[in-house]
């Protein structure tokens, strides 16, 4: 049997989301618990790789398992055994051949900036020390658009065959002293959300013009967009799928 599990995770003390040598990630520690729990060799597949220090508020991975259990005393079960910074929500039996990555429509992230040192939330936010132009800045969401090739904001060596993503979501809003960017698409490159925040930052404080931003874009050089702004402010808050 195949099972989609939903959860949550605070990315702070984790190398990313994907396993790998000598350091903590979210997918081993989610591997041992399931295993552990369920008395089966479980190895989940995620529907993303998230980067060192990035948090999620929505994700998914799917396992496949022959022991029968019950779904609500194992989610109990996997909280109690899992660190307090990585929750389970809901466990969803699945077609055989449902698949967590490649099955997902959509995924959207946040960016969480605040313009007033936040004592309770300096972990989940990042700080700037500008002044931000929000209407310029959204005005730049919209020429994100009209484009498919964002090789500008990948990290180079990375080993894809397109570099195409369709992006239908692009804003900024405030609230106080917390500015969120929201972004959704298809798919994202490696440290793309990112890249793009910090190049949208650049135009914010009137260092990037809206036709630089267009020109940054066409040139497909990851050296003429912006900075790559820190992880802790990057959340991936949904992913969706056409039978969840």
């Amino acid at each position: 049997m195949r099972y989609f599990i939903e959860f949550a995770y605070n990315g702070k003390e984790y190398f990313g989301f994907q396993i790998q040598p000598n350091a903590i990630s979210i997918q081993e520690t989610l591997d041992t618990s399931l295993s552990l729990v369920l008395r089966d060799k479980i190895e989940i597949v995620g529907a993303g790789r998230t980067d060192s220090g990035v948090h999620a508020k929505q994700m998914f991975a799917h396992f496949d398992t022959e022991i029968e259990f019950d779904i609500p005393t194992t989610i109990q079960k996997l909280n109690s055994f899992l660190p307090k910074d990585i929750a389970i929500f809901n466990i969803i039996e699945v077609q055989p051949d449902a698949h967590a990555r490649f099955d997902a429509t959509s995924r959207t992230y946040e960016y969480h900036i605040t313009t007033f040192k936040d004592v309770f939330n300096a972990d989940g936010s990042w700080k700037v020390h500008h002044n931000l132009d929000l209407n310029l800045m959204n005005e730049a969401c919209k020429i994100l658009f009209e484009y498919i090739d964002f090789e500008c904001f990948s990290k180079i060596h990375t080993d894809v065959k397109t570099f195409n993503c369709k992006i239908s979501e692009a804003h900024w809003q405030q609230n106080g002293n917390q500015i969120i960017f929201t972004i959704t698409a298809d798919r994202f490159l490696r440290n793309m959300v990112r890249a793009i925040v910090g190049t949208l930052i650049n135009v914010g404080i009137h260092k990037t013009s809206l036709s630089d931003f267009r020109i940054i874009i066409e040139s497909k050089n990851r050296n003429n967009a912006g900075f790559s702004v820190p992880a802790h402010g990057l959340y991936l808050t949904k992913v969706k799928y056409p039978y969840i």
